[in-house]
């Protein structure tokens, strides 16, 4: 794999145009294994009131920026300098916007961090929720560890287990709201914004994870990019 600096930090890219590629690549799965560790020790520390293990999350963040950072500086400079065919642009193009992606996906394991953080010492889901966000946490798991693999791969049968697990996410979400507003709630007002803004990270994680393997069906098929409703 080649080794990249930005060329605008005083650098020279590397030679071989194809290992340049491959290090794009290589930095989306890292990316991608980065935030699947994110997520999961966010979530312990949300289920454990763990609060050394929520500043790990909120500092290993920016280790996330860093890198999609250096993720979007190598595309735009490859797509400046190599002239990249057709096929090579899609390659590029997609990269830019699954690092956009995997960087959200970071920020929103920190944010379930965050919110540990905020109520520590005192945990933030009640104990009649907990199986559902530790199932919430499960299913991310899944998720990030399949699209880090898709990416990897190639592999793009993947693709359906991920929406699968994004479908169970989305049904234990709606679970979520539906016990905050049930009339039998009686936890509290705080509580229930926690877990209505706690359900929606999840939420979210998933369908970013949705959207990197759709553009990486595009990238290897040339098919349009079916998009995801992503805030």
């Amino acid at each position: 794999m080649g080794t990249y600096a930005p060329r605008r930090r005083g650098f020279v890219l590397p030679m071989a145009y194809a290992d340049d590629l491959e290090a794009v690549n290589a930095r989306l799965v890292e990316v991608a294994e980065l935030v699947g560790s994110a997520m999961f020790m966010a979530t312990q520390s949300l289920l454990n009131a763990d609060n050394d293990l929520a500043q790990n999350v909120i500092a290993q963040d920016e280790r996330i920026d860093i890198l999609t950072s250096e993720i979007e500086e190598l595309c735009v400079d490859l797509i400046s300098d190599q002239h990249p065919t057709d096929r090579d642009l899609r390659i590029l193009i997609g990269s830019l916007r699954i690092a956009a992606s995997l960087e959200r996906m970071g920020d929103l394991a920190s944010h379930v961090a965050k919110q540990a953080r905020m109520r520590f010492p005192s945990p933030v889901v009640p104990e009649e929720l907990r199986s559902t966000f530790e199932e919430m946490g499960t299913l991310a798991q899944a998720i990030v560890t399949k699209t880090a693999q898709v990416i990897a791969t190639k592999d793009l049968s993947l693709a359906t287990d991920i929406a699968g697990h994004d479908e169970d996410v989305d049904r234990l979400h709606l679970e979520l709201f539906r016990a905050v507003l049930s009339p039998t709630w009686h936890n509290g007002v705080e509580t229930a914004i926690d877990i209505t803004l706690l359900s929606r990270y999840y939420e979210r994680y998933a369908d970013h994870a949705v959207s990197v393997t759709r553009r990486l069906i595009t990238i290897m098929t040339g098919d349009p990019y079916v998009g995801v409703t992503l805030i």
